[in-house]
């Protein structure tokens, strides 16, 4: 499995509403339920109308498109780094799936999941 580190830091907000978030960035995953809106994005995309932010996440993304018949891949990588006192903050889209660690943690969780067979591209 090849796993691609994005080069840009991201950040996590909740927001008062989505009505400044830019859509047209590479990178931009919002949430809503009857309690939140949230929002992960590059740190220099966050909105102006942010409530709270957590800044200084890393991510890489799972290579390719992943089928959703495919089983355990998240749970694999997600249980490595857990063992290796890594956390995650795990987001999908229709294709794939990406992985933020703490950017403190990131050149460390790369190493673990090399070390482990995953190709880094």
């Amino acid at each position: 499995m090849k796993i691609k580190p994005l080069d840009c830091d991201f950040s996590v907000c909740q927001l008062r509403d989505f009505s400044m978030v830019n859509l047209e960035r590479n990178y931009c995953f919002a949430g809503k339920t009857e309690e939140e809106c949230s929002l992960v994005c590059v740190t220099e995309d966050i909105p102006a109308n942010f409530i709270r932010r957590d800044d200084g996440w890393k991510a890489f993304r799972i290579q390719g498109v992943l089928d959703f018949s495919l089983i355990g891949i998240l749970s694999q990588i997600s249980a490595l780094l857990a063992k290796n006192r890594i956390g995650i903050f795990a987001l999908s889209t229709f294709n794939t799936d990406y992985i933020l660690t703490k950017a403190g943690d990131f050149a460390r969780a790369i190493e673990i999941l090399s070390d482990a067979g995953y190709e880094i591209i």
